[in-house]
């Protein structure tokens, strides 16, 4: 074999060495790099099955802030809201509140208090959150549900109130369980927790920088063992100006509450868009019918509450309209009468015509008074 061949043979069998030797490299690295994501997998999984609510378990939240505006209270963080709900248990749910629900919580001090998860739209930014926080902070008032603080962290936020014993009005005029005794919604009963919804309002109002609610309705008003109102769910509150008027892009309150000028693209809310909504929750009280529902007339015209209750009203058939299960003779026609009064005063079509908070509260004192004696 002469010299050529030879070293052509010798080059070709380097050659075949050569990719023999980069293709297992290759193989091997190919193999590493599939193997690698499985086992990333499989951790990842791993962590989803040990912390199935990693935001919200006790054991892995970190609170970035929190603040407590009662002196009664030791401080609380995100943890301690977690035990007390026991991971925010639907056992323990109590309300649906505007932006999140409601729990029953016992704190490791021994308070039973409320406390209020946030959706996580509920606010547009953190400023949001930290102005209805100041708000809800500086409120006290006998008719409004206290403001304990909140707790936040990451994408959570918590807000704590008192626990009110009696649950919601809501609760009380349309619960028929048995352990929901109605008979204590009496009609003296019914215009007591008016008159203190009033007040609430009345001093939101009255502030030196006014609040209006934006979402007054029989689930936002609770009862204490006294059946005294206070008035709770500030998650739509806003602080106004002077002018007693907030700018708004978004519609806020609940259908059969909410005024006719937020229909008609108003873009101001005032306080007396809570008025309207307040003559509305006299005639749901009064009636024990739902505002968002509508009434079968006698054309068999469907209408809704507050326009039944208009004409109603101007037919001079007032007593008609009380709750069917309220015994009659516990009713005082004259007193009947001047409070669905107030409320169609309140609930007049054009907001400059509708009283203020002030006006309303003298109002229903008045019916208290002439009850008391006769």
């Amino acid at each position: 074999m002469n010299s050529t061949l030879q070293a052509v043979l010798a080059a070709m069998a380097s050659f075949a060495v050569i990719s023999i030797i980069f293709s297992f490299i290759y193989f091997i690295c190919r193999v590493t790099r599939n193997r690698r994501p499985d086992i990333e997998s499989r951790n990842r999984t791993r962590a989803i099955r040990t912390a199935p609510d990693l935001a919200m378990s006790a054991s892995f939240v970190s609170v970035s802030e929190s603040q407590l505006f009662d002196p009664s209270l030791t401080q609380i963080d995100m943890s301690d809201l977690v035990k007390a709900t026991r991971n925010f248990s639907t056992d323990l749910i109590v309300g649906d509140g505007s932006f999140g629900y409601v729990y029953k919580a016992t704190l490791p001090s021994g308070n039973t208090v409320a406390v209020k998860r946030l959706s996580a739209d509920a606010f547009q930014g953190y400023r949001e959150f930290r102005a209805e926080m100041e708000t809800l902070g500086k409120i006290r008032h006998g008719n409004i549900v206290r403001f304990f603080g909140y707790c936040a962290t990451g994408s959570d936020r918590i807000l704590i109130y008192e626990f009110v014993e009696k649950g919601s009005l809501d609760q009380w005029l349309y619960d028929t369980s048995p352990e929901n005794d109605t008979s204590s919604l009496t009609w003296g009963t019914r215009v007591k927790i008016i008159k203190g919804v009033a007040r609430g309002l009345q001093f939101m109002h009255n502030l030196e920088t006014p609040i209006i609610h934006r979402d007054i309705k029989a689930s936002n008003v609770l009862l204490d063992s006294n059946f005294e109102a206070h008035v709770a769910d500030f998650g739509l509150a806003r602080r106004i100006d002077a002018a007693h008027s907030h700018v708004s892009t978004q519609v806020a309150g609940t259908m059969g509450y909410m005024p006719p000028e937020y229909f008609y693209g108003a873009p101001v809310a005032t306080v007396m868009g809570d008025v309207y909504s307040f003559g509305i929750l006299m005639f749901e009280v009064a009636t024990s019918r739902r505002p968002n529902l509508t009434i079968k007339v006698e054309n068999k015209k469907e209408i809704r509450l507050v326009e039944w209750a208009t004409s109603m009203v101007s037919q001079n058939r007032e007593m008609e309209m009380v709750d069917v299960g309220l015994p009659r003779e516990e009713l005082k026609e004259d007193e009947v009468l001047e409070f669905f009064r107030i409320a169609t005063f309140c609930t007049t079509e054009s907001h400059k015509l509708r009283p203020s908070m002030n006006e309303v509260v003298e109002l229903l004192d008045r019916i208290q008074h002439e009850a008391t004696s006769q």
